[in-house]
């Protein structure tokens, strides 16, 4: 298993999520995702959004474009992403030309994190 944190950015929006690719390293880990109905979907990634304490690991679960879309695009390109990247919806989808960059360099409650 491999988890990773991810900004979610969409028009006017900013989401932490933390995502997990439920592969199973050993075959305990495999025979437990699979007898837990998990070896259905490849790759499987369990989405967490931190600020609204949500987890989905089926993307059509979320019922509003932006969680579904971030969902899917991080489960199809997992091996391309890493931790800390912001995926942008808005990019995604082209309706813009540029991807958003991340806001940690924003003050945020009066501290920069930069």
């Amino acid at each position: 298993m491999k988890t990773k944190l991810f900004e979610i950015r969409d028009e006017g929006t900013f989401m932490p999520a933390m995502a997990t690719l439920a592969k199973g390293d050993d075959r305990q880990e495999q025979y437990l995702l699979l007898s837990s109905g998990f070896g259905h979907v490849s790759p499987l990634v369990i989405l967490h959004f931190l600020e609204l304490n949500e987890t989905y690991y089926d993307v059509y679960r979320w019922g509003d474009r932006t969680r579904f879309t971030a969902h899917r695009y991080i489960q199809e390109n997992w091996e391309k992403l890493k931790s800390g990247d912001v995926v942008d919806v808005e990019y995604i989808l082209g309706e813009t030309t540029e991807p958003k960059m991340s806001q940690r360099a924003e003050k945020i409650g009066g501290y920069c994190l930069d």
